[in-house]
C-alpha cells in the first residue's frame, strides 16, 4: 500500500473514531442527565445533540478536504528536469522516495546531459521544473518572456581548476595559458571570464568542449594540460589520473573578491502557468527537494549508492568522495532572492548578454515557495 493510499484511510479511520468517541460521550452525558430533573435533563441532552452533530459535521468537511487534497496530488504529475551532475545528485533521495511510491505528489524525472535540451523542453511545455546553470534561467525568463520563476537555488560553486602542472595555484597563474573548459554560454564561461578580467589576467585562452567527459579525457590523455571542471567530473579525473589535482576552487577565488556576490551554479524554475495551477504541488516539490539535498549531506554514503544505481557517476566510492564539493542546497524565499539577484548583477556589469540583455523583473524570484 502507497504513502498516499495510507494516509487517505488513516484519516477516514480518525473520523470515524472522533465520532464514536464523542457519541460514548453523549451518552455518559444522558446517564448524568437522568440523575437530574427532566426538563434539565432535555435541555442537556438537545444541546449535546446539537454539539454531537456539529462536530461530526466538521470531521466529515476535515476528512473531505483532505481526501480532496490527496486525490488532487494523485492527479498531478510533476515532470521534472535536472543535468548529470550535481543538480541531480542534489534531487536523488527524492527521486529514490518517488519511485517507492512515499511522495504524495507522482513524478517524472528526466536527466540530461546539456542545459540546451531542458531550455527546449521547458520552451515546448514537456518539462514543469528544471533544475539549469543560474544565469540560463535569467536568459529562459527574457526569452518566455517571464514566463518561468525560480524556486530554489540548487548549487553553489562547483567549478575547479585541475591539472598535472604543479605551478598553477590560483587565478592570477593562469595568465598566458590555455584552459579546457565546458559550459560555453554558461554558468562555468562566464564565472571563468569574471575572474580572469577581476584578476587582471587578460592573455588567458579559452578552449571549450562539449561536456565535462571530453575534458576529463583531454587531461588523461595530456596532464599537462589545465582545464576547469564542475564536480564530480573534477574528482572523477583525479580518481583516473593520479597526477592530477586541483589547482584552486573557483569558488574560494570568488570569496577572496569579496564583492558582496556568491558565486551560484544551479537554481530550481518553474512553469508559471504550472506554478499558478498548482502552486501547492511545487511547494511540496521545494520541501522534498530540501529534504533531499539535507539527506545528501547527512548520508553521503547511502546518497552515493543512489547517484551510482541512477547512472550519475559509475562508481559510489567516487560519489561520496566528490559530494562535499558539489555545492548542494535549497535555498529559498528572500535569500534566494538576495543572493541570486547579486550573482547576476555581477555577470550583468561583465556582459550584458550572459544574462539574457538584462536583469530579470520582481516575478523572477519566487519568495513564497518556503
Amino acid at each position: 500500500m502507497t504513502g498516499k493510499r495510507m494516509t487517505k484511510r488513516m484519516t477516514t479511520a480518525a473520523a470515524a473514531l472522533m465520532s464514536a468517541a464523542v457519541l460514548v460521550g453523549c451518552a455518559q452525558v444522558q446517564q448524568t442527565a437522568e440523575t437530574i430533573s427532566e426538563g434539565a435533563a432535555e435541555e442537556v441532552q438537545e444541546a449535546v445533540t446539537e454539539a454531537v452533530a456539529d462536530t461530526i459535521a466538521d470531521s466529515a468537511e476535515e476528512t473531505e478536504e483532505a481526501e480532496e487534497q490527496l486525490e488532487e496530488a494523485d492527479d498531478t504529475v510533476i515532470r521534472v528536469g535536472s543535468l548529470k551532475g550535481p543538480t541531480t545528485m542534489g534531487i536523488v533521495n527524492l527521486m529514490k522516495s518517488a519511485e517507492e511510491g512515499e511522495e504524495s505528489d507522482s513524478y517524472q524525472f528526466t536527466m540530461e546531459t546539456a542545459a540546451d535540451v531542458l531550455l527546449a523542453e521547458m520552451v515546448s511545455d514537456e518539462l514543469d521544473i528544471a533544475l539549469i546553470p543560474a544565469n540560463v534561467a535569467s536568459i529562459l525568463y527574457q526569452k518566455t518572456e517571464g514566463g518561468i520563476a525560480v524556486a530554489d537555488i540548487n548549487t553553489l560553486g562547483v567549478l575547479y581548476c585541475v591539472t598535472g602542472d604543479e605551478e598553477i595555484s590560483s587565478v592570477a597563474d593562469l595568465s598566458g595559458q590555455t584552459v579546457i573548459t565546458t559550459g560555453q554560454g554558461a554558468t562555468p564561461e562566464y564565472a571563468i571570464r569574471y575572474l580572469l578580467s577581476e584578476y587582471g589576467v587578460d592573455d588567458c585562452e579559452l578552449e571549450f568542449k562539449a561536456e565535462a567527459t571530453e575534458v576529463a579525457a583531454a587531461l588523461a590523455a595530456d596532464p599537462g594540460q589545465i582545464a576547469v571542471l564542475p564536480q564530480p567530473f573534477a574528482t572523477v579525473a583525479q580518481v583516473q589520473n593520479e597526477v592530477l589535482q586541483e589547482a584552486f576552487s573557483l569558488t574560494e577565488e570568488w570569496d577572496a573578491l569579496e564583492n558582496g556576490s556568491r558565486m551560484i551554479t544551479g537554481v530550481t524554475v518553474v512553469r508559471r502557468s504550472f506554478l499558478e495551477e498548482h502552486a501547492d504541488a511545487v511547494e511540496r516539490f521545494v520541501k522534498a527537494h530540501a529534504d533531499s539535498a539535507a539527506k545528501a549531506a547527512e548520508d553521503p554514503e547511502g546518497t552515493a549508492q543512489l547517484i551510482a544505481e541512477y547512472g550519475i557517476i559509475e562508481k559510489a566510492t567516487i560519489a561520496q568522495k566528490a559530494l562535499p564539493k558539489c555545492g548542494i542546497t535549497c535555498i529559498t524565499g528572500e535569500e534566494m532572492k538576495e543572493a541570486l539577484s547579486g550573482y547576476l548583477a555581477t555577470l550583468y556589469e561583465q556582459d550584458a548578454k550572459s544574462v539574457g540583455g538584462q536583469l530579470p523583473d520582481e516575478d523572477f524570484y519566487a519568495i513564497n515557495l518556503e
